[in-house]
């Protein structure tokens, strides 16, 4: 199979079954195929990035679909599996890409176009693949170089001449729905026309958990200066609730208020987010506002892209590490520098400092150096 072929698809279908971060993550290269190509693009996603697919312009038609091997909070049956395949079959693809993380394997999700009949596959991989992928970029991470996410799947289709001039994330911001989020943040007695901060507390994994206290510790020190609106979803309406009210009346709970579009459209207007390492740094990201991201270290990749703010890393508990041997060479083969934890204070003043204009774009990558290089 030439490159050449490629130019010449019109239909092509992106799996990127994994968080709504990561599909963000995937956008400049899913608009670098479409502005190479102009070819249809189709996103076979998981349930996780159902809502966030809608709202990235690139992607003409989500396929929702929770593979076995990748972490979701649904089941799938043998046969479900079954009808994907024969639905990928009906969509007559030109080209099938798979995204991933450098922790996963890619060939099971292969199998899906390949089982379709999708003619041009391509994805990274450390071993050969053979007759399962068409275009095979051999996979060099993380044990000779580590890139970020976003770098990494460039990187991956400009292998088959698909590029891009902007590298920016890619959201659609439905602005429509300001009035409706004013009356609901009017309710709560919050005034945007005073200074204010989003807090995002929660997290999917426990490993990637700020501790409560410190984040009633910090409220308490930002809030003698901003209102403090605690965002996130309903099963994180609990939390939101514990923290406000142990930081004061200017802490308000908006956990389980918000539609995805309206949390969407909040952290656009926001004059800052300090959230954990989750979705919700890629969608500040993508709305080019600042962050201070609370970034448990658990993958150097997926630091926000290309957004003014600062990243504070601090270490996963040695019981909660993954046990992933990818992700194990990573933590125990590479030198960083991360502290055990990140206090309030040290938060409060990063805020301060982004606040006040006082801070860098995020670069690309946290520096690591071979533990074996050093001394």
């Amino acid at each position: 199979m030439e490159l050449s072929d490629w130019k010449n698809c019109r239909n092509i279908l992106v799996i990127r079954p994994d968080n709504m971060g990561d599909l963000l993550m995937s956008t400049p290269a899913i608009r670098a195929l479409k502005e190479t190509t102009g070819a249809r693009i189709a996103v076979l996603s998981s349930s996780m990035s159902a809502g966030i697919a809608k709202m990235i312009p690139e992607i003409d038609e989500a396929i929702i679909f929770d593979l076995p091997w990748v972490k979701t909070s649904r089941s799938v049956s043998p046969e479900s599996f079954q009808e994907v395949v024969e639905l990928l079959k009906q969509r007559k693809f030109d080209a099938a890409v798979v995204f991933t993380v450098y922790s996963q394997n890619p060939l099971p999700t292969v199998m899906l176009p390949y089982l379709a009949g999708i003619p041009l596959r391509l994805a990274y991989c450390r071993e050969n693949p053979y007759e399962l992928l068409t275009h095979w970029v051999p996979d060099q991470e993380p044990y000779s170089l580590i890139k970020h996410q976003v770098r990494r799947d460039l990187d991956l289709v400009a292998a088959v001449g698909a590029h891009t001039a902007d590298e920016r994330l890619s959201l659609r911001v439905n602005e429509g729905l300001a009035k409706a989020l004013d009356a609901k943040l009017a309710g709560l007695s919050i005034d945007l026309n005073q200074p204010w901060i989003m807090l995002h507390p929660g997290v999917s994994e426990k490993k990637r958990e700020y501790p409560a206290a410190h984040w009633i510790e910090l409220g308490k020190i930002l809030s003698a200066d901003y209102q403090l609106l605690l965002t996130g979803g309903p099963s994180e309406k609990s939390l939101t609730q514990e923290l406000a009210a142990g930081i004061g009346e200017r802490a308000f709970s908006l956990a389980g208020m918000l539609s995805l579009e309206e949390f969407t459209l909040l952290i656009k207007r926001a004059p800052l987010v300090i959230s954990v390492n989750t979705g919700t740094i890629h969608i500040a990201a993508a709305c080019g506002t600042p962050v201070v991201v609370l970034y448990a270290f658990t993958n150097p990749q997926h630091s926000p892209w290309k957004v003014p703010g600062k990243v504070l890393p601090f270490s996963v508990q040695e019981e909660l590490k993954s046990r992933n041997e990818v992700i194990r060479y990573v933590s125990d083969g590479l030198l960083f520098d991360i502290p055990l934890m990140v206090s309030p204070e040290e938060v409060a003043e990063a805020a301060r400092q982004v606040l006040s204009g006082n801070c860098d774009v995020i670069p690309e990558m946290i520096p690591y150096q071979e533990k074996e290089m050093i001394g």
